[in-house]
């Protein structure tokens, strides 16, 4: 089962955290700040593999990541799962990121976290590994991506509301009338006139 899923930069800030067992705040801090001293230590050409941290179990889980130019991403697992299977589920992750961004920096995952979040649940959920299909992903990524459009479409919002509001002024007027309430007419009220030039 896979504990966490840790994204961070070279100089150690978070860009992506996601937990799957409960951890307050400040444990998170404390596991995402020893996962990358024991990261960012190892030399390029060592294994992508070792121990887990102290604070997420000890030796029972293990912490498998890759770096890429300047992002680290850490898959901290138990001891149940395959170490190359989730080196490639990484790569998974960071080939669908690449085509969603189009050449994915540091700046999309700061600045689309919610679509990063998509992508992440569409591969894991709950810490059980869920969809390692790229062109899957993708098509659910999509998917979602013009659901959002639609909903969030300002032309939609103004059409629906445009033509939903004579009806909606006649279903009150009509509320009115069979209240017993006896609306003025026309007539006697004494509206100003105004002239077109």
């Amino acid at each position: 089962m896979i504990k966490a899923i840790l994204v961070f930069n070279n100089q150690g800030k978070p860009r992506i955290s996601k937990f799957y067992t409960y951890y307050n705040e400040d444990e998170q801090q404390a596991i995402i700040k020893e996962v990358y001293h024991l990261v960012s230590r190892r030399d390029d050409n060592i294994c992508n593999f070792l121990e887990g941290s102290s604070k997420l179990g000890g030796g029972d889980f293990r912490l498998i990541y890759r770096h890429y130019a300047t992002l680290y991403f850490v898959f901290c697992v138990d001891s149940c799962e395959s170490e190359l299977g989730v080196l490639d589920l990484i790569q998974v992750f960071v080939e669908t990121l690449d085509r969603c961004f189009e050449n994915v920096c540091e700046l999309d995952l700061i600045f689309h976290m919610d679509k990063v979040h998509n992508i992440m649940s569409e591969i894991c959920i709950g810490g059980m590994v869920l969809e390692t299909n790229m062109s899957e992903i993708l098509v659910h990524v999509d998917a979602q991506t013009k659901l959002e459009k639609s909903e969030t479409s300002p032309t939609s919002a103004i059409k629906s509301t445009m033509s939903s509001a004579p009806n909606k002024a006649l279903s009150a007027v009509k509320n009115i009338q069979n209240s017993g309430l006896k609306l003025p007419s026309a007539s006697s009220l004494k509206l100003p006139s105004f002239k077109l030039h």
